[in-house]
């Protein structure tokens, strides 16, 4: 990116289109005029709003730490979950692997996030340049994928409504103080965007990088699509055990109940539990399933060197990419039960083997929405076309 008089020259990171962007004004943004993708927003006061969202969503988290989240009575038994204790029980319950999944992706990437954006910004309002900060704004757009406090949320929301089922449910202040946190956490996200705070940063600095329109930037990233294909690959493999195996085991006066994926879809639907069960089976049977086989298809297309169909390749790319984190809510469902429900032989929830299988093939599909090559879809090396003249 570099600026020319009242222009700056910012490539589209989707197609890597060079794009002459004039200067922009608060609640302005630009967007490529090949694949529509957002070049730059200008949000108002975008500094302050973002480090007041930014401290405010790391006060709920440290308020939804130390109290209560859930608890549950039935039959004269009583269980309480607050997050930290979930740890313990899954460790205790040899998933170890589970509980720093949950540990990285609801509290550790998202703390670093937060800590991350405030180190950036509070020299920056001030016109200071931060040590390292080009550097450190690229991790917090790294890591932002795998923040996934939303889902966890949404997770909490159906298993809620699970255990309403079968007993009283209370709900904790941790709970209603990490809704909150998801809430500042979203906004916070919402009001950052990466050119525009390059540009500050660039400012700060007193630096006009040199720009050279490169439409390789991200394609020369060696063996792109040999990378796509075996993560795509490693995705299906853990797939069929992930259904094949039970992904939660429910122990009722001694007796061990297996639950599949799709068994837990069914029980849910002749209990009546209607929306939950489409939630579930969406999210863990239609988005993984259609995610693979998308980014099979679109790696084919550029493998073969496909060229019609651009804009509607790039639309099922982005809608990919958005949509493989959710499947995530089944995992946390599961943590979240396993955490709430323990009375020993008269009543308690265990993960089941596919939980990691499961946990793998989110984790690996969202990898290979990362390392496919979105500008081979354009076929960059030929002279831009507007597909919508």
């Amino acid at each position: 990116m570099v600026s020319s008089g009242n222009l700056a020259i910012l490539e589209c990171h989707e197609c890597a289109l060079a794009v002459n962007v004039p200067v922009l004004i608060a609640n302005q943004k630009a967007q490529c005029p090949r694949c529509g993708y957002s070049l730059i927003a200008i949000h108002a006061n975008a500094i302050e709003r973002i480090l007041a969202f930014a401290i405010t969503a790391l006060i709920f988290l440290l308020a939804s730490l130390p109290y209560e989240f859930l608890s549950f009575k039935t039959n004269g038994l009583e269980s309480k979950f607050d997050v930290l204790a979930s740890f313990n029980i899954l460790i205790d319950s040899h998933y170890e692997l589970l509980a720093l999944l949950e540990l990285i992706t609801i509290f550790a990437v998202p703390i670093i996030i937060l800590f991350a954006l405030i180190y950036i910004l509070v020299p920056l309002k001030k016109g200071v340049y931060p040590k390292k900060g080009h550097e450190v704004l690229k991790l917090i757009f790294i890591l932002i994928p795998w923040s996934m406090v939303e889902i966890f949320l949404i997770g909490a929301l159906i298993s809620l409504i699970k255990v309403l089922g079968m007993a009283d449910v209370h709900l904790g202040p941790s709970f209603y103080a990490f809704i909150l946190f998801s809430i500042a956490m979203t906004a916070t996200f919402l009001h950052v965007d990466k050119k525009h705070l390059t540009q500050l940063l660039n400012k700060a600095k007193n630096e006009q990088p040199e720009y050279s329109i490169d439409n390789q930037n991200k394609s020369n990233k060696r063996f792109s699509i040999q990378y796509t294909w075996a993560l795509i690959i490693t995705s299906v493999i853990l797939y069929i055990p992930a259904n094949l195996l039970p992904i939660m085991n429910t122990r009722l006066l001694g007796q061990d109940e297996p639950s599949t994926i799709l068994g837990g879809v069914i029980l849910l639907w002749n209990m009546g539990s209607h929306p939950i069960a489409l939630i579930i089976f969406v999210a863990s049977v239609v988005v993984p399933v259609t995610k693979i086989l998308t980014l099979a298809w679109l790696n084919y297309s550029v493998q073969t060197h496909r060229q019609n169909l651009t804009m509607e390749r790039m639309k099922l790319y982005r809608l990919a990419e958005f949509v493989g984190r959710w499947s995530m809510v089944d995992v946390f469902v599961v943590i979240i039960l396993t955490s709430l429900i323990q009375q020993g032989n008269t009543m308690s929830i265990y993960p089941g083997a596919a939980t990691l299988a499961f946990s793998g093939v989110v984790v690996i599909t969202m990898l290979a929405a990362m390392t496919f090559d979105s500008h081979l879809i354009w076929n960059i090396s030929k002279p831009y076309d507007n597909p919508r003249k």
